[in-house]
């Protein structure tokens, strides 16, 4: 499947080709912290599936559990986060957020990672009150 993207202020697009039963939801503690949120959507993508079209990003490194490099990838004028992958060198793979994805609306997660840490009210919210707008 073909997607677009970009950050919230326009500076940086992308494109690629992904296989949309690659999705996932990440609950693990990076993710929770560096999102500001219970959890991550991603799309994971071989990097030559990946096309940065324009400006430049920024890009975080941390020590993560299994002792690689992550790096997390963002828009240095709006802090948008694009994706991840690991330093290393050969084929990577990269983590897209799928917040930035054009076609967001088609592309459902398939499985959850990092359970473990996950908020315990994260995946039951369904009985919430909904406001269509704020």
């Amino acid at each position: 499947m073909k997607i677009t993207g970009g950050c919230h202020c326009g500076n940086l697009s992308y494109r690629a080709t992904v296989d949309p039963e690659r999705v996932a939801v990440c609950h693990c503690t990076d993710c929770q912290s560096i999102s500001g949120s219970p959890y991550r959507w991603v799309v994971v993508v071989p990097e030559e599936n990946f096309e940065l079209l324009s400006g430049e990003p920024k890009t975080y490194k941390k020590i993560a559990d299994s002792g690689d490099t992550s790096l997390q990838v963002f828009c240095p004028n709006c802090a948008s986060p694009l994706y991840s992958t690991v330093e290393k060198d050969g084929p990577r793979n990269f983590n897209i957020r799928v917040g930035t994805v054009k076609e967001r609306d088609q592309l459902k997660p398939k499985v959850q990672i990092w359970h473990r840490s996950s908020q315990s009210w994260a995946t039951s919210i369904e009985e919430t009150q909904i406001k269509d707008k704020q």
